[in-house]
C-alpha cells in the first residue's frame, strides 16, 4: 500500500514520510482538529509571529481524543509531535502490520528521487506541495533549495497541528522562497490562487500530492480534484503523486481497515489502475506508475522492496 535521499546521503533512514495507512497530510478537514478560517499564508518575509506566540494569531485547536494521521506518521518515526490516542492507533497498527515503517520510508524517498529529477533533469523552480504534513528532515523546499537555491516552495494543509509547526517549513535560502497556506484540497481554485502569490503561473510548477488523496474516498471526486489543480498549471509542469496500493498484503490490508474504524478519518487504498488514473491526459515519465521503490532507483541505493508498497509516479503537463 504504500525512496530515498539524494546522492549526499542526506536523508536519514529514521526521518520519512508517508505511505500505507494514514496518509502523511491531511489537506482536507480531518476530525475536530479545528475549522480553518478562510486559507491564510505565512511565508518567509513579513510573516506573522508563531502561532500562540507573541505577535502571532491565536493558537488553532487541537483535537487530542481522536488519532490523526499526521500525528501517527511522527510518532512511527520517532518524533514527539503526538499523544496517547495517536501512540495506542499506530501501535495497533504495526501489531497487525509490523512492516509499516519501511512502507514509510519507501514512499518518503520516492518523494526525494522525484524532486531530485525535476530540480535536476527538469529544471523546475516551483512546488505546490498539497498535504504537507508534520515537518521532518528534507523537507520539500530542502531537498529543491538545495539542488537550485532558487526555488519557491508552497505548502499547503489545513491540519491544526501542522500550522503550529508551520514555522520549521518557512525556513530558505535567501534566493528562494518558501511559503504555507492554510487550505483545504477540496478547494482547488482556492489553493491556486492563494498559491499565484508566491509562484508564477506561467513558469512550470511541480504539484506535489503525496498519500493524501487516500482522504477523498470517492473516487470520481478525487480524480476532479487532481484535474483542476492540474488545469491551472501550465505547459511544462508536473504532477508527482504518491498512494496507497490495494496490491499489498493481507496484513497491511486488514490494519488499515482496523484504522479507517477507529473513528480517524479514513483513508483508501487504491488499486495501481486507478492510481494510473490521476495521470489521465498528462504524459507519464517512464517507468509510468509503479510501486515506489522502483521508480528510478538508480538516484540513490536501495534494500529489498518492502512488501506493502504504495504505487507512484510523476507526469509532465503537455
Amino acid at each position: 500500500m504504500d525512496g530515498v535521499g539524494w546522492g549526499n546521503g542526506s536523508m536519514r533512514r529514521d526521518d520519512a514520510g508517508p505511505g500505507t495507512g494514514p496518509g502523511r497530510g491531511a489537506a482536507v478537514r480531518e476530525g475536530n482538529g479545528g475549522e480553518p478560517d478562510g486559507e491564510r499564508s505565512r511565508g518567509r518575509s513579513g510573516r506573522p509571529g508563531r502561532p500562540g506566540g507573541p505577535g502571532g494569531p491565536p493558537a488553532p485547536k487541537v483535537d487530542t481524543a481522536v488519532p490523526h494521521s499526521a500525528r501517527i506518521w511522527n510518532y512511527w518515526l520517532g518524533g514527539k509531535d503526538h499523544y496517547e490516542v495517536d501512540r495506542a492507533a499506530g501501535d495497533a497498527y504495526r501489531e497487525t502490520f509490523p512492516g509499516i515503517d519501511a512502507v514509510a520510508r519507501a514512499s518518503r524517498y520516492f518523494l526525494a528521487r522525484s524532486i531530485a529529477h525535476l530540480v535536476r533533469e527538469a529544471g523546475v523552480r516551483q512546488f505546490l506541495d498539497v498535504g504537507t504534513g508534520l515537518p521532518t528532515v528534507d523537507n520539500t523546499h530542502e531537498l529543491a533549495q538545495r539542488a537550485a537555491p532558487e526555488s519557491r516552495v508552497v505548502y499547503v494543509d489545513n491540519d491544526p497541528l501542522v500550522l503550529l509547526h508551520a514555522h520549521a517549513l518557512l525556513t530558505s535560502a535567501p534566493e528562494g522562497v518558501t511559503e504555507y497556506l492554510e487550505a483545504d484540497l477540496r478547494e482547488p481554485e482556492r489553493i491556486l490562487s492563494a498559491a499565484w502569490k508566491t509562484l508564477d503561473p506561467g513558469r512550470p510548477v511541480a504539484l506535489i500530492l503525496s498519500d493524501v488523496l487516500g482522504h477523498i474516498t470517492d473516487g470520481d471526486e478525487a480524480r476532479d480534484l487532481v484535474r483542476r489543480l492540474v488545469a491551472g498549471l501550465c505547459s511544462g509542469s508536473h504532477l508527482v503523486i504518491a498512494h496507497g496500493s490495494t496490491a499489498a498484503p493481507r496484513g497491511a490490508l486488514a490494519a488499515q481497515e482496523a484504522y479507517n474504524n477507529s473513528g480517524a478519518a479514513p483513508y483508501i487504498s487504491r488499486s495501481p489502475e486507478e492510481i494510473a488514473a490521476f495521470f489521465e491526459g498528462l504524459d507519464l515519465l517512464p517507468p509510468g506508475v509503479v510501486p515506489v521503490p522502483r521508480w528510478r532507483p538508480d538516484l540513490a541505493p536501495l534494500g529489498p522492496e518492502p512488501p506493502g508498497v504504495g504505487h507512484g509516479g510523476v507526469a509532465r503537463v503537455r
